[in-house]
């Protein structure tokens, strides 16, 4: 009788774990929140080789079947009054082309799961500078595959790489700013079903932090979405129809 009482609490246990499990997002470096990716990423700035990574994840509160895609909204705030060079990204800035993205999981990941069994397509979509203040950009990335997938609740799922690349860091042609310190908040990651809008994923999935990451410390950083990091404006679903044509 005592192992059928200890099983029964088991099994409630379990399943009021289950039931409970925090929607949300997470953001690391070089590896998910549940493989002990690190919070924080310091830069001695002084070589033109080499990548950054952040790894980005989600978890959803219960199933969601029939996935096609997610979109991905990350903000960046920086501890200067304006966006340095070194994370001006987009067509014409100092570092045009040296931010990236991919679906492609790591190898060593152990703790989440790839909600695209390794056929997801797409990648950056678009680099939007100052929508949250001058010291501020936004990055989207979406990606989708042809044949749907659902997604458990209570599972971390990696969702995309950002890569920030070390060129223009140094040297002759360096773009100033590597070492100012910034915050990255993994804004939201709306997972769509079909046609329909979508479960959009937001904060932090362990209730507190892992939701961001921090460059050279992040102490200072101030936005006009807030102050401190996070500071990160909630976005809306309509924008995953015109992420997802991208490719089609």
């Amino acid at each position: 009788m005592k192992k059928v009482l200890l099983l029964c609490g088991l099994l409630v246990a379990l399943t009021a774990t289950v039931a409970s499990a925090a929607q949300g997002v997470n953001l690391r470096w070089n590896a998910c929140f549940g493989d002990l990716g690190t919070a924080n990423r310091n830069s001695t700035c002084l070589a033109n080789s080499g990548t950054n990574a952040l790894v980005g994840s989600f978890e959803v509160g219960s199933d969601i079947l029939g996935v096609t895609g997610i979109e991905v909204v990350v903000d960046l705030v920086t501890a200067s009054p304006t966006l340095p060079a070194w994370w001006a990204f987009g067509a014409g800035g100092c570092r045009a082309g040296s931010l990236s993205a991919n679906p492609t999981i790591s190898p060593l990941a152990a703790n989440c799961f790839d909600w695209a069994n390794g056929l997801a397509a797409g990648g950056l979509a678009a680099y939007q500078v100052g929508g949250g203040g001058p010291n501020t950009a936004r990055i989207i990335i979406g990606f989708a595959v042809a044949s749907p997938n659902d997604v458990l609740g209570a599972q971390e799922y990696f969702g995309t790489n950002i890569l920030v690349s070390n060129a223009k860091s140094v040297g002759t042609g360096g773009c100033a700013g590597c070492l100012t310190p910034g915050c990255i908040v993994f804004n939201s990651c709306n997972v769509v079903p079909g046609t329909n809008a979508g479960t959009k994923a937001v904060g932090p999935t362990n209730g507190t932090d892992s939701n961001f990451a921090t460059w050279q410390g992040g102490g200072g950083v101030s936005t006009g979405r807030g102050t401190g990091c996070p500071a990160a404006t909630p976005t809306r679903n309509t924008t995953w129809g015109s992420v997802k044509s991208l490719y089609r």
